[in-house]
């Protein structure tokens, strides 16, 4: 009795798809002489961002407090202390994406506070995810048919499908600000901030056994 014959392909996908999340870091900070005064701004400054962030509540997904750092400056020699320095990090990350630009302004427009980002990426349950990994099994199917067909055969049945991985793109993408000047040479209008989200490939992989029936063509 021979064994049956059978095919082992791998089947990929690449999608590029919508981002569905973009996070902003934003720290605010406060530095001088005295420390009770440092601290006294720094929590004033962080208790401002938390309003300020309050007014897009609608737009945020989650926000979460990722850093805070206080410290004091030493001179060069010794331990006397120069200044005291502090910050407060926020990690914010946005569902809503049509206020992005605003919102990144008004940020940025507040007092000591420094933002970075946008990142962009997807849920971690993002449906295209399954939608890549059924992309690459079709894939897979095609190869297999391919490969079965040029030697007279078809595919019997499935022997095995293993999993070789699934990866989601993201980074932070570059911001543009464009500040408008009236047309008749009055005074410069709000800088308005227009960002262009970055779209973000999935990749999956599978490999599959089939079995086959007899081939008719050997050669």
């Amino acid at each position: 009795m021979t064994d049956t014959p059978t095919v082992a392909v791998r089947g990929e996908a690449f999608l590029e798809v919508e981002p569905e999340l973009a996070e902003v870091t934003v720290t605010v900070g406060a530095r001088g002489s005295d420390r009770e005064e440092t601290l006294r701004r720094l929590a004033e400054r962080a208790e401002t961002l938390r309003g300020l962030l309050d007014g897009y509540a609608e737009a945020i997904e989650r926000r979460e407090t990722s850093r805070v750092h206080v410290y004091p400056e030493l001179k060069r020699s010794g331990e006397r202390v120069r200044a005291y320095t502090g910050s407060v990090s926020t990690a914010v990350t946005f569902s809503d994406f049509t206020r992005l630009g605003d919102v990144v302004l008004a940020l940025a427009d507040a007092e000591q506070t420094t933002v970075y980002g946008p990142a962009w990426s997807l849920r971690p349950d993002s449906a295209a995810y399954a939608e890549a990994r059924r992309a690459a099994i079709d894939d897979a199917l095609g190869r297999a048919r391919e490969y079965a067909g040029a030697l007279g055969a078809r595919l019997v049945r499935l022997i095995e499908l293993t999993d070789s991985g699934l990866a989601g793109q993201r980074g932070p993408r570059p911001m543009a600000m464009a500040a408008r000047v009236d047309a008749f040479g009055g005074a410069p209008a709000p800088p308005q901030l227009d960002l262009d989200p970055q779209r973000q490939t999935v990749h999956a992989a599978v490999e599959a056994r089939f079995a086959i029936s007899e081939p008719t063509v050997l050669g």
